[in-house]
């Protein structure tokens, strides 16, 4: 249960390497083929010919992925079994039936003794709910009520959870959805978005939200933004001010979402217009969440609620190494590798494994290559990612075989995407599932999603605000691993040593280093000590990374203008055959601005040390003289594709 797709790209580790050049050894490549991917520059065109990867990892890096995904057992497996029978049933009758198509049939729910489904696979009556009415319901009065017919989230539920099944603990776990006749063949439900407005308005401490994106309304002034997730947001910061309660809402999202490059491109357009109402529903105008807060009278809305977003920096290890090898093998890097991604099954040629060749056939430029490179030593800093994680060298104590401008070529930066779609609210309830915060993810009659929403029972001694406090065992540990990794407080992951975290529930339970110096730093959300933390952290990173690669959005970039000076006229992407062209005083994407640092890689380097973990400040101030989305057409029907 989660945001996880399966597809090409998705896979990352903790510490979101985003270089993969080993110059010794192709087979030590962690991103075969399309899995090294960065849809800033090319994304999937036609995932048809997913062989066609035109991304030069030379040149390029790869965008990190981050994601919250969970395993779940016991009871709540039914209603998710449930769903997707009641889901596959929907589309069978509508087109495989309808078709005659003999390849498919209906499914039967092998446990029926909750009545969710006949013998005979359609849908019980006590699933479909009340009658569908031939007109759309509207989001304020479509059916939402799931416990009226489907779920069972209001029990407790014992499962041999996160402990192997020593013991299991009590958990509530209700399963959410927001689906509607087109989708399911039901009512239209949005009870994804009614936990989310619930749990927002209950909480007493503090909100986090990690989502893919952020649109939502504070009232019915947003047109045509409906969700009211942002009211919820507002009427709980303004409450808190009014009580004088020590409250927080922390919202991590990507810097870009859709994965534009150059925003100012003409295929950008739709970003844009996404970013666009994300500002609309954050800061802009008086009816967006922060002009809300302070239109109640909260002086300083960024005493309660803050937005943040996720970037790192790693080095291309393209080095004297790889030349040597590359002569002496007469093969280079890049034809070497496309065939070991033949080998494994990460095509290019879309020969799966083996090439489809006999066995024991040379694969000839993959076994020269190999063969010239272990005659030469390797190096064990193919990436520097786990220079920002806990415990890491400092990138100062790094060693580089090339010369120092080389080196400062070598060094890349991307935004680390945020895909996850996860709330956590006081230490005690997560909501974790697919549904991104927008209208498209909440109201039920546009996209189909699911979630569940999740308290355990089983606490730990904890602390809030300074206060002694009993936290939800299963909220706060995923609360603060979360946290840790953003802000490089957990170690580098070594990927080829999977631990128990890698394994699904009925193999191993999750490890935590409990009462851990890194964990005790974020313990109490509400504490000055881990505000400061955050704050610093977030602030120090994003100086940096302004600074070396000149990212956008930034706080520094409010005008197009400013946006050619600082981005455009400097830097240049690669051409639909993957190269770059030569043009005279300009940056490959992503890559240090040289200018920056008279001291060279050197100066370079002592900047990038300050780096820990990947947490930056979200620019609010980014394109707000200007109408970001001019250009943009929008009606009736096009807006709802990007809200």
């Amino acid at each position: 249960m989660g945001g996880l797709d399966l597809c090409f790209g998705r896979w990352d580790s903790n510490s979101h390497p985003i270089a993969d050049a080993h110059p010794t050894d192709v087979k030590e490549g962690v991103f075969p083929g399309q899995d090294y991917n960065n849809a800033r520059i090319y994304d999937f065109a036609d995932v048809s010919k997913f062989d066609m990867n035109k991304l030069d990892r030379t040149k390029s890096s790869r965008m990190g992925w981050t994601d919250i995904s969970i395993c779940l057992r016991g009871p709540i497996v039914q209603d998710i079994k449930a769903h997707f029978v009641q889901r596959w049933n929907y589309i069978y009758e509508e087109k495989y039936r309808a078709q005659d198509d003999s390849r498919y049939t209906p499914l039967v729910l092998e446990d029926t003794a909750n009545g969710y489904y006949q013998q005979d696979g359609k849908n019980a009556a006590s699933l479909e709910g009340p009658a569908i009415s031939q007109q759309e319901p509207s989001y304020e009065h479509s059916h939402h009520n799931p416990l009226r017919h489907f779920y069972r989230g209001d029990e407790q539920s014992d499962y041999e959870g996160r402990d192997g099944g020593n013991g299991g603990s009590s958990v509530s776990i209700q399963l959410v959805r927001s689906c509607t006749k087109w989708s399911n063949g039901v009512a239209t439900e949005h009870s994804i978005a009614d936990a989310y407005i619930q749990v927002v308005r209950d909480s007493q401490y503090f909100v986090y939200i990690e989502n893919q994106f952020f649109i939502t309304a504070t009232g019915n002034q947003q047109h045509p933004i409906k969700n009211q997730i942002g009211a919820a947001i507002v009427e709980r910061v303004v409450r808190a001010y009014q009580n004088g309660e020590a409250y927080k809402v922390i919202v991590c999202m990507p810097a870009v979402p859709a994965f534009a490059g150059d925003l100012h491109s003409d295929d950008s357009l739709g970003t844009r217009a996404i970013m666009e109402y994300q500002y609309a529903s954050i800061c802009r105008g008086e009816h967006s969440i922060i002009g809300a807060i302070q239109k109640a009278g909260v002086p300083d809305a960024a005493q309660y609620i803050r937005f943040f977003n996720l970037r790192n920096y790693d080095r291309l290890n393209v080095n004297v190494t790889m030349s040597q090898v590359e002569e002496a093998s007469g093969v280079s890097y890049g034809e070497a590798r496309r065939e070991h991604d033949d080998i494994v099954g990460a095509g290019y040629d879309g020969y799966g494994e083996g090439t489809g060749a006999e066995p024991n056939q040379r694969n000839p430029r993959y076994d020269d290559y190999q063969a010239a490179g272990s005659q030469v030593e390797g190096s064990q800093y193919d990436t520097v990612s786990g220079c920002y994680m806990d415990g890491g060298p400092s990138i100062k104590d790094i060693p580089w075989s090339g010369s120092p401008e080389d080196e400062m070529n070598a060094f890349v930066s991307e935004e680390l995407y945020i895909h996850s779609k996860v709330l956590i609210a006081d230490d005690r309830v997560v909501i974790c599932g697919s549904a991104n915060l927008n209208d498209r993810s909440q109201l039920g009659y546009h996209d189909s999603e699911i979630a569940v929403v999740i308290e355990d029972t089983a606490t730990v001694d904890s602390v809030m605000n300074g206060q002694p406090f009993q936290a939800s065992k299963f909220a706060t540990e995923l609360r603060r691993q979360v946290f840790r990794k953003h802000l490089g407080l957990i170690p580098f992951q070594d990927w080829k040593t999977p631990d128990a975290n890698f394994m699904p529930l009925d193999r191993d339970p999750n490890a935590y280093d409990w009462d851990s110096p890194g964990d005790l730093l974020v313990r109490d959300v509400l504490s000055e000590e881990f505000t400061r933390l955050w704050h610093d952290t977030a602030a120090a990173n994003t100086e940096v990374f302004v600074k070396a690669f000149h990212c956008v959005p930034a706080d520094n970039v409010r005008n197009w203008g400013q946006y050619e000076e600082f981005f455009t006229n400097l830097f240049v992407s690669p051409d639909a055959e993957g190269k770059y062209t030569s043009a005279e005083n300009k940056y490959q994407y992503g890559h240090v601005v040289r200018n920056e640092f008279p001291g060279g890689v050197e100066e370079l380097k002592e900047w990038l040390d300050r780096v820990r973990g990947s947490l930056v400040e979200m620019p609010l101030s980014f394109m707000d003289e200007v109408d970001f989305a001019s250009g943009m057409s929008l009606n009736a029907f096009t807006e709802e594709i990007y809200t």
